[in-house]
């Protein structure tokens, strides 16, 4: 099955928003069989899209199209979709209450053009929003699958999810067998060298798939089989998860699409164990990164954002002959990333303090270039590390490759070491 992606917005031809649907429904098209060849964003223009829709139909089996269902005279996906498969509108009874409902519950008069979102096709399905206003369409005509879902991906993503994603594979994939896929995460590795480790397996393998994805700081490998039940393609993927575990146990951090972090504070918070951090080029990134996680107030007891040198001698306690003189290592030192770490573990009382000082650029600092960074490493009761990092790239390519690559070295310590706990005894 081929399924082609129609965003509709002018919005997102002007560059005002991304289009971040078509991205999410790839990845799940792709989890499902669903091969997509095409992707197109068009704009509020009835001629145009219903144009867009004739001509994808012509070389698609499932449209999607996302956008253009809201209330104002400019959402006109319904509209266009009707007029190119020769069908009329008619208001849902369901979907009408559903809105209605909003605005008597909120005490606010309902005005006109709603009645708009309540829309559907004759023939179609309708797909309810829990999480707008605007009803979805399923819809099937000649041997074609059409797929109508809200532009906002808060009420998309649940919508396809819960609803879409049901109808079509009912609908549409009655005659294939079931994908199942996992998502293998891996840190501290590029995804060149990642795939030159796997590239006998990735050449080797037709069933299960090995798929890698990268974005900055982590990779992701997805890997993918049909078969006829889950328990068949969970024994093949167990099978191949360990063969890519074995080769790479210092990177692969988790076998479901999670962050670094995330396995960081649940391994932490899980064994009672506590972390701090002083952060300067990364601003408060890294600390960010921790506290977005649930749980995150059970072992995170604080940290401080130390910029300036004055902050780091005034609230970390830096010997000032660290920081400045002729003789003087200064900020971004491998010397000053080592009493970062450790002050800070010791001012919090944490059982790991974190640290970073570095050049995020993009003008030298100190005479050192953009891109070096020293990340420290502070355990209760061990010798603090402390990592010299080199990275290319903007600002924000340095400030996320230095968080990722730091968690990455937590990681590390945490799944080969047992730490100490504050009372000096081993936490099991």
């Amino acid at each position: 099955m081929k399924a082609e992606i129609i965003a509709v917005g002018t919005e997102l031809l002007l560059g005002q928003i991304l289009n971040t649907n078509a991205q999410y429904l790839s990845q799940e098209l792709a989890g499902m069989g669903i091969d997509v060849y095409f992707q197109t964003v068009v704009g509020d223009n009835a001629q145009r899209l219903q144009h867009a829709i004739e001509h994808a139909a012509q070389r698609a089996d499932i449209l999607i199209l996302t956008g253009g269902i809201g209330p104002t005279q400019d959402d006109l996906t319904k509209d266009a979709l009707a007029a190119a498969l020769g069908r009329s509108l008619h208001i849902d009874r369901m979907a009408m209450d559903h809105v209605e409902k909003f605005f008597v519950n909120r005490g606010i008069d309902m005005t006109e053009n709603n009645r708009r979102q309540a829309l559907v096709i004759d023939g179609s399905t309708p797909l309810p929003n829990e999480t707008g206003l605007a009803v979805g369409i399923a819809i099937a005509q000649d041997e074609k699958f059409y797929i109508v879902l809200p532009g906002p991906p808060k009420e998309m993503k649940p919508m396809f999810d819960g609803q879409a994603k049901p109808w079509l594979l009912q609908h549409a994939l009655t005659s294939e067998m079931p994908i199942y896929s996992k998502m293998l995460k891996f840190a501290g590795i590029g995804e060149s060298l990642l795939e030159d480790k796997l590239l006998d397996l990735i050449q080797a393998q037709s069933d299960p798939t090995i798929a890698p994805y990268a974005k900055e700081g982590e990779v992701s490998v997805r890997i993918s089989t049909k078969a006829g039940s889950e328990r068949e393609a969970m024994e093949k993927l167990e099978k191949l998860e360990s063969q890519i575990q074995k080769r790479l146990p210092k990177h692969m951090y988790a076998s479901s699409d999670v962050p670094i972090e995330k396995m960081i504070v649940d391994i932490m918070a899980d064994r009672g164990i506590t972390l701090s951090a002083a952060e300067s080029c990364t601003g408060g990134l890294l600390m960010e990164s921790i506290t977005s996680i649930p749980g995150s107030a059970t072992m995170f007891l604080g940290g401080i954002v130390c910029y300036s040198n004055q902050m780091k001698e005034k609230l970390l306690h830096v010997p000032h002959a660290l920081l400045e003189g002729e003789d003087a290592p200064g900020a971004v030192s491998h010397e000053v990333a080592e009493v970062l770490a450790e002050h800070v573990r010791m001012i919090t009382d944490s059982d790991f303090g974190l640290s970073v000082t570095g050049v995020a650029g993009p003008a030298y600092s100190e005479r050192k270039p953009v891109g070096l960074v020293y990340v420290g490493l502070a355990e209760r009761g061990k010798q603090t590390e402390v990592f010299e990092l080199r990275f290319n790239g903007n600002r924000e390519t340095i400030r996320i490759r230095t968080v990722k690559t730091l968690l990455h070295h937590l990681w590390l310590r945490l799944i080969t070491h047992e730490p100490e706990s504050s009372s000096g005894e081993v936490v099991q």
